[in-house]
C-alpha cells in the first residue's frame, strides 16, 4: 500500500521517469515506467544495486529489521544517489528504539521509562510492553499481566528486545517532513492498536484524527527533528496521549503506513513537497488541508 501510494505520486508529476524492482510473483504496478521483475534465484542486492546506480534520487520502502533499510540506505549513498529520506547515522539513532529512548532522554523529550530486556530492574511493575530494540510496526511485540509471562517470552530475546511499562491513553502518530533540524508538521494519526492476550496488532487508523493536538504534535516534532538534526525527508513518530500528558515511543526514519492517505489527508502531494524538499534550498511547506480519512490494513483500503 505504501509502496503504490508513493507510485500514485510520482506518477502525477511532469518530467520524471520511475524504476522499481518487484517481486515476480507479484503484479507489476501499471505506474512506473520501468519495472524490473526478480525471482527467488536472483541475488536481489546486486539487483538492487544495478537499479539504484541507474536512477538519480532513490526512495527506499523498507523496514528497520535486520538492518535492511540502513544497508539499502548505504548502498544508495556509497553510489552518490540523491536518498530521498534519512541517511545512514539517522538510520542508526532513529532505527534503534534504545538510542532512541536515550536521546529522547538527553533532550529532555517526554517518553516511557525503558529497560534493556536483559537488565530489568527488581521489582518492575506491570503491566508491561516488550519490543525490539530494532524492527517495525508490532512485529514480535508482546504485552503482559505479569512479571513470570514477561521473563518466560523473554528467553532467547534478551540482546534484541527491550520493556516499557504499558502505558493506558490514546496511541497516537504525527507524520511530519525533516531538513537539517526542522519539521514540517503534515498530519496528527489515531492509530487503531489492538492487544489480545499477549499479542500487539495494529490495524491502521484515522488520519488527521487527532487534530485538535496539532498544536501540541508541532512542539513535540520541532523537538525531535532539533534533537535527530540528521532526520531527512517524511518521518513518522509514534506516541501515547493520556490526558495532558505526551509520551513518544518511538522515530520512524522511513514511509509509514499513514503515507497510503497522506496526499488525501493533505490535499497535496507529498512527494512533490518530498522533491522540493531535497532539490531546493529554502524548503517552502504548502498549505495544507487536514482532511480525516481512514486507513484499514484488513480490507487493505482507504475510506473517506
Amino acid at each position: 500500500m505504501m509502496r503504490d501510494a508513493a507510485l500514485r505520486d510520482f506518477a502525477q508529476i511532469p518530467g520524471i521517469e520511475i524504476l522499481m524492482t518487484c517481486d515476480q510473483r507479484l503484479s507489476a504496478p501499471f505506474e512506473a515506467h520501468q519495472v524490473l521483475m526478480i525471482d527467488v534465484t536472483q541475488d536481489v542486492w546486486v539487483l538492487w544495486e544495478q537499479h539504484i546506480d541507474a536512477s538519480d534520487a532513490v526512495l527506499l520502502i523498507a523496514p528497520e529489521t535486520n538492518g535492511v533499510l540502513e544497508r539499502l540506505t548505504r548502498l544508495a549513498e556509497k553510489l552518490n544517489k540523491v536518498v530521498l529520506g534519512s541517511g545512514t547515522s539517522a538510520i542508526k539513532l532513529a532505527g534503534n528504539k534504545w538510542t532512541t529512548y536515550q536521546s529522547f532522554i538527553s533532550h529532555h523529550i517526554s517518553t516511557l521509562d525503558t529497560y534493556l530486556a536483559n537488565n530489568l530492574p527488581n521489582p518492575l511493575q506491570g503491566p508491561y510492553v516488550a519490543k525490539p530494540r530494532v524492527g517495525a510496526g508490532c512485529d514480535d511485540m508482546a504485552y503482559f499481566e505479569d512479571v513470570v509471562s514477561l521473563q518466560a517470552w523473554l528467553k532467547g530475546r534478551e540482546h534484541t528486545h527491550l520493556v516499557q511499562p504499558y502505558q493506558i491513553g490514546d496511541a497516537t502518530s504525527f507524520s511530519m517532513l525533516c531538513k537539517k533540524g526542522k519539521a514540517y508538521l503534515l498530519s496528527c494519526n489515531r492509530q487503531n492498536i489492538q492487544i489480545a492476550g499477549q499479542e500487539v496488532s495494529y490495524h491502521g487508523g484515522v488520519m488527521n484524527g487527532m487534530d485538535e493536538y496539532r498544536e501540541a504534535f508541532n512542539t513535540l516534532a520541532q523537538k525531535i527533528a532539533q534533537a535527530m538534526p540528521d532526520l531527512a525527508g517524511y518521518v513518522g513518530v509514534d506516541l501515547i496521549v493520556y490526558q495532558d500528558e505526551y509520551f513518544v515511543l518511538e522515530v520512524n526514519p522511513r514511509l509509514t503506513t499513514s503515507y497510503v492517505a497522506l496526499h488525501q489527508a493533505c490535499g497535496c502531494n507529498p512527494a512533490q513537497m518530498l522533491l522540493n524538499l531535497f532539490y531546493n534550498e529554502a524548503f517552502i511547506m504548502p498549505v495544507i488541508t487536514h482532511q480525516k480519512v481512514e486507513i484499514s490494513l484488513n480490507a487493505a483500503a482507504i475510506t473517506n
